[in-house]
This record gives structure tokens, C-alpha cells and sequence, in this order.
């Protein structure tokens, strides 16, 4: 088994690889990591090739020989280079792909975000045959091309591939600072397009944590994954003869209510809450299909990341690093 990792340098990647690398049932794995931007050091039963996903000899070279693919690579809100990571360099991945003599499976990893996570109304939870319906932006734009070409492949050359959808990825004290009214807040929603700049300073003075209310006027229910789950599902797809050519969504058991996030820190560190109006939908991203088929199933739910990112204490060898704004 080989198996080609892109994005293997993210937040995903690297637990991904530690598992692959250091886990019994993988032993006989090797990896070989497509690197970009950043890099490795190569160690034992991991090779390392540097250059771009939409150069077409470098996925030629990197898929020698592969047999699994698992790819990860993407950019945010970059309409600059968006279209060369999602659309030219998943097309000669899967070029390379369907050709290959040994390529036996094409995992791809994929996000809410086209089915508009917060932004976009449903009226039922969200399940693997729900309608797409990205937000505004390149991004969401982006992976949801991504899925479309991957079932294309499907339709056109019968590969055997999947998508694991995630929402938002948490890891370490990642949660804390999405709750940030400060300088160091963690993705969105920015609070300045939410309230003004003397309420967020002096929300952030009083050490208050947001109470977000949906369109509603209930508390927001968002879609989180922690990175240990997301990888545990991938593992589960990894090489499973059950993933052929199916979409599964990869998220908690049930989404994050901002009210019981908020009254748990109450609860536990005796902060405070202030509501905070949205004009957010709650959403719930159901991933039934993934804990019955993959026979997976999430061990972070809301308690335990809300107390471990409020509990987590980095060490100096351990910087904060925001891999993607959210």
C-alpha cells in the first residue's frame, strides 16, 4: 500500500500521518507526501516530494506507483490560486488516477461549505442527498466543484473513490478562540460585522463570551468535527471496500449549541455570556451514513471540547499556528 497524502502538512495532515505512521494496523503503509508551501523531513516509510498539485509532471511523479490517494490540498478565499488547487489540480490527480495500474482508491476530503454551513436555510438536517447550495465565495465555489468532478469520475470511468464532508476542524484550544471577542479570535463570524467596535472591546475587557442567536431568535447550532475524529473517519474509509463511490458526512453527533456552550463555561470557569444577533441559519449536518456504514462514530462531543480548548496549555515548543482563518 502507497498511499499519496495532499495537504499533508495541515491541521489534518499531520495527525493523519502520525496515526498512519505510528498505528499497528498501518504498518505496512508507506506515504508519500505532495508538499507546496510548506515541507517535512523525510523519516522512515515517508517520502516527501515538493512542487505544485496544478503542475501536471509533478502529479504525474507523485502518483507513481500510488495506490491509495488522499487528498487534502486546498486554499481559502484566494480567487488567485483557488481555481489551480481545486479544479486543474484535482483534474490530474484524478487524470493520473483513473490510468494508474495500481490506483485503487481516491479518497477526497470535503467541507460543509458547500452546503452553505450558517449561511444557507434548510428545513431538515442535512444528509449526503441534500441539495448543494455553497455560500458566496471562491472557496465554497471551489470544493464544491471538487465533488462534482469526483462523481463525475465515477459516471465516466467507474473509479472507486469518496468524499468525507467535514465542517469546521477543531484542534487543541481552537474552540477557545472562536469564542474570542479579542485580537486572537479564530475564525468567523468577525464580530466587527456583527457589532460595533466599542461593544467588541468592551465584550473583551469583561472577559464575556458570545451567546450566538440564529435568524430565529434561538441560540446558533454550527456543525464542528475535532481533528482526532475527522482522521478516525478517515482511517475507517481508508482502503474499506464500503466507501466505493459514496459521499458521507463527517461532523459530532449534533451540532454546537451556542447556549449550552455558554452555559457550560458558566458552569465550569464562571464566565459570562453576552447574545450576540446573527443572521445565521442553524444547520445540522447529519452523518447517520457515515456511523452505519464506516462503523464510526465521534468521541468529542460539546463538553469535552469546550473543557479541553478551555483547558489546553501550549507549550514554548507549541505556537499558536492558524493554518486557515475559518
Amino acid at each position: 500500500m502507497l498511499v499519496l497524502v495532499t495537504g499533508a502538512t495541515g491541521k489534518v495532515g499531520q495527525v493523519l500521518l502520525e496515526s498512519l505512521l505510528s498505528e499497528p494496523r498501518w504498518a505496512h503503509a508507506r506515504i508519500r507526501a505532495l508538499c507546496h508551501n510548506r515541507s517535512m523531513p523525510p523519516q522512515d516509510r515517508l517520502e516527501i516530494i515538493r512542487g505544485s498539485i496544478a503542475d501536471r509532471a509533478v502529479v504525474e511523479m507523485a502518483m507513481a506507483g500510488v495506490t491509495h490517494v488522499i487528498h487534502m490540498a486546498t486554499v481559502k478565499e484566494d480567487p488567485l490560486t483557488a481555481m489551480d488547487v481545486s479544479v486543474k489540480g484535482m483534474f490530474w490527480l484524478l487524470e493520473a488516477f483513473r490510468v494508474s495500474p495500481t490506483g485503487q482508491q481516491f479518497m477526497l476530503i470535503g467541507g460543509d461549505c458547500v452546503v452553505g454551513h450558517i449561511i444557507m436555510p434548510y428545513d431538515a438536517p442535512i444528509t449526503e442527498n441534500s441539495p448543494r447550495k455553497p455560500y458566496p465565495g471562491v472557496y465554497a465555489l471551489s470544493k464544491l466543484l471538487e465533488e462534482v468532478m469526483l462523481e463525475q469520475y465515477y459516471i465516466q470511468y467507474g473509479i472507486n473513490g469518496c468524499c468525507l464532508r467535514s465542517p469546521w476542524i477543531m484542534e487543541k484550544d481552537d474552540f477557545r478562540y472562536v469564542l474570542s471577542f479579542g485580537a486572537d479570535q479564530f475564525g468567523g463570524p468577525g464580530w466587527d460585522e456583527l457589532i460595533t467596535p466599542g461593544d467588541r472591546e468592551r465584550f473583551h475587557a469583561q472577559g464575556l463570551v458570545p451567546l450566538l442567536i440564529d435568524a430565529t431568535g434561538r441560540p446558533l447550532r454550527r456543525n464542528f468535527v475535532h481533528v482526532s475524529d475527522l482522521v478516525a473517519a478517515i482511517l475507517a474509509a481508508l482502503d474499506n471496500t464500503a466507501t466505493r463511490q459514496n459521499l458521507f458526512n463527517i461532523a459530532m453527533n449534533s451540532p454546537v449549541d451556542y447556549g449550552e456552550v455558554a452555559a457550560r463555561l458558566a458552569e465550569t470557569r464562571d464566565l459570562a455570556s453576552v447574545r450576540v444577533e446573527t443572521p445565521f441559519h442553524s444547520n445540522w449536518l447529519d452523518n447517520s451514513k457515515a456511523r452505519l456504514t464506516l462503523g464510526w462514530a465521534p468521541k468529542i462531543n460539546l463538553e469535552r471540547m469546550v473543557d479541553d480548548a478551555f483547558a489546553y496549555v501550549r507549550a514554548k515548543d507549541d505556537p499558536r499556528k492558524v493554518w486557515y482563518v475559518g
